[in-house]
């Protein structure tokens, strides 16, 4: 797929307060107490991408096992269910360098799909000069494995050739989304997995082979972030606890406003936007970006807030950066609080167009001016409140947080 980056430059940040949920005594918020509610948060929220991970895998075992359209539904709608908890994690990211050196392997887009299977080569945009583009793993001869799979990654230095994780499933169970209808994501029909003479598109078989090998390894990655923020082991979860506490808040930090910023706002909203291209959004297969933006905003809020909803309804609270923010400047925290609640308020809007049929590639289309708008109030919300999150890590004493910028907005 060709991606956008190069755009014109624009200015980093554009130029309903709320208090912070008080989830424990003010008095007791230190430093310490909100990292070690913070790892507290990871590893909910790694456990809980771990377990719907698995919800997945036995999806997706049930639907190879037996091909039928209520199968592939239900192998679609774990996948869906999986992204949730997992789009609440992406704010561990940036400021912690396990999570950024794992990320690539599970969450890789957008993906050249002709790597892995068959496509329609008219309806086809893949990343200019890249040779595996066309490579389709599953109509050749070599095992399907986890070794194969890891070894196609990125494969001839190209970030288009996703081979792993999240999207490669998502691939595999919708197809490429043609988008003959503008209501429509992939139709991958069930019988790509049908045995004999009602296989569709050949290689059935191997077809099966590799859905299952991509998300028997993706439950395997999620494993390995699960267990490294967990409690009485020698993992990052102690590392990171061993930090000086300037250190872990500017982490904290970093982690939100670069995924606010240079991700969210930048590559995963803007990049689509200018391009006006369905090919540069980020479950475009599934057509389920609306959602990705929304958790993944959500997920700035839970750090901040320290606040998470776990996938079985329950609640975790505890010691938060507002709360520690507040300690040394009210109003830098109160406003921060203030700025999450407006950029949920704006991606919710997002949400709420496309469960009404108007999905985020039919809102980023050129003709379509209150789409756009739409987008572009949400982009400005994320933009404003980094530059808040900045004044937060300031009241904190940490100066230049500098979070990460994206090519599309000139950093």
């Amino acid at each position: 797929m060709n991606r956008i980056r190069q755009l014109v430059a624009s200015a980093l940040f554009g130029s309903a307060l709320a208090i912070a949920p008080l989830c424990v005594s003010a008095e007791t918020v230190t430093a310490k107490t909100v990292m070690e509610h913070y790892v507290n948060l990871a590893h909910a929220g790694f456990s809980d991408t771990l377990s719907t991970g698995k919800v997945l895998q036995e999806k997706v075992n049930a639907f190879i096992a037996n091909p039928t359209p209520e199968t592939q539904q239900a192998a679609k709608a774990a996948w869906l269910a999986a992204r949730v908890p997992y789009s609440q994690t992406e704010a561990f990211r940036f400021g912690n360098p396990n999570v950024d050196a794992w990320e690539g392997q599970v969450n890789a887009w957008p993906l050249d799909e002709g790597l892995i299977d068959y496509v329609k080569q008219d309806l086809y945009d893949h990343e200019e000069g890249n040779k595996f583009a066309t490579a389709n793993i599953i109509a050749g001869k070599e095992p399907i494995n986890a070794e194969l799979l890891k070894a196609s990654h990125e494969k001839g230095g190209s970030e288009a050739n996703v081979a792993t994780g999240y999207h490669a499933v998502e691939f595999l169970l919708w197809g490429q989304d043609f988008n003959a209808s503008p209501n429509d994501a992939g139709t991958r029909a069930h019988t790509d997995y049908a045995k004999g003479d009602a296989c569709t598109n050949g290689n059935c078989e191997r077809r099966a082979e590799y859905l299952k090998a991509v998300t028997d390894l993706l439950v395997a990655d999620l494993q390995t972030m699960a267990d490294d923020w967990a409690d009485a082991q020698d993992n990052y979860r102690k590392t990171f606890l061993a930090l000086d506490e300037k250190e872990a808040m500017r982490r904290m930090l970093f982690g939100m406003g670069s995924l606010s910023l240079g991700e969210l706002a930048g590559e995963r909203m803007n990049v689509a936007l200018l391009a006006h291209s369905q090919e540069d959004e980020h479950s475009c297969f599934s057509d389920n970006t609306h959602n990705d933006i929304a958790e993944n905003a959500r997920s700035i809020q839970n750090i901040f807030n320290g606040t998470y909803q776990r996938a079985d309804g329950t609640k975790l609270e505890g010691a938060s950066l507002a709360q520690l923010v507040a300690s040394k400047d009210v109003k830098a925290s109160e406003t921060l609080v203030g700025k999450l609640s407006d950029t949920q308020q704006k991606v919710t809007a997002i949400v709420e167009t496309a469960k009404k049929g108007e999905a985020f590639d039919q809102q980023i289309a050129a003709e379509n001016k209150e789409g756009n708008q739409r987008i572009k109030a949400a982009i400005a919300a994320l933009r404003s409140q980094t530059g808040d999150i900045e004044a937060a890590a300031k009241a904190l004493g940490i100066d230049n947080l500098s979070p990460e910028s994206s090519d599309s907005f000139g950093g």
